[in-house]
């Protein structure tokens, strides 16, 4: 940066015009030649020491206005790089919110999905769970498949797990049938004395008994089957299984 001050710089040009013409025609000039011509000279010198200064500050306010437009690119580039950061921050902020609600959508789903529902069995409300629903299903599909050993077991493992279940009643009757389908007379006795005694109240009851009935008669039972349709009339005198009793307990006698 220039250090010289106006005033040095003006005294030097001043020096240096004067000094040479008046060396080159000392000679020649009277006093008022001479006075004359120095005035003249320092107005010239005062004139080059004005525009000099002139270039002076139009350096410095050009050097000053680079220096201000290098700090405004910088700052301009930090603010792009900033805003770049904010945006790629934005963006793994929406990001990680979508998945947090993914994450929460999927998880309610997923409980949803393990809660019991509300079914209507035999005309009774009860609640089921999903692997409960899904198990007794399986295993009527196969009774219905035809598949009764395989049905057989499905029911009394389910019979098994789920002793509470509001499907327990109806998967020991579909039970005592299968092991019926089976030719297997003893079990299906044993099966529907189960629904008798532990499900009085279920719907499934009276044709359980009237399964006990065939099976004894299947056994060549005669005494029994006809104990167990008496037994079924008395109990369940107003169910459709009743009255199938009473027709064959006309046709037995």
């Amino acid at each position: 940066m220039i250090t010289l001050s106006k005033s040095r710089i003006a005294a030097a040009c001043l020096a240096l015009a004067a000094w040479v013409p008046l060396q080159s025609h000392a000679g020649l000039l009277d006093d008022d030649e001479a006075r004359k011509a120095i005035l003249e000279l320092r107005a010239k010198v005062d004139t080059i020491a004005r525009e000099l200064n002139a270039r002076i500050d139009s350096k410095s306010d050009r050097s000053s206005a680079l220096d201000m437009v290098n700090q405004q690119e910088q700052t301009l580039s930090e603010i792009a790089k900033l805003r770049g950061q904010l945006e790629v921050l934005t963006n793994e902020v929406a990001n990680a919110q979508k998945r947090q609600k993914d994450f929460y959508t999927d998880l309610d789903e997923r409980l949803r999905k393990l809660e019991p529902r509300q079914v209507t069995i035999d005309g009774r409300e009860a609640a089921v769970d999903p692997n409960e629903q899904r198990t007794y299903d399986a295993a009527m599909a196969m009774f219905k498949g035809g598949d009764y050993k395989s049905a057989a077991s499905a029911l009394g493992d389910f019979v098994r797990r789920f002793p509470a279940s509001g499907y327990a009643a109806n998967a020991q009757y579909w039970l005592g049938n299968a092991y019926y389908a089976l030719r297997d007379y003893k079990n299906a006795i044993s099966a529907q004395e189960t629904v008798v005694s532990q499900y009085r109240d279920s719907a499934k009851a009276p044709d359980a008994m009237l399964n006990i009935a065939s099976s004894y008669t299947e056994l060549k039972d005669t005494k029994n089957a006809k104990k167990a349709l008496k037994d079924l009339v008395a109990k369940y005198p107003d169910s459709s299984a009743a009255q199938a009793a009473k027709d064959r307990l006309a046709v037995l006698k």
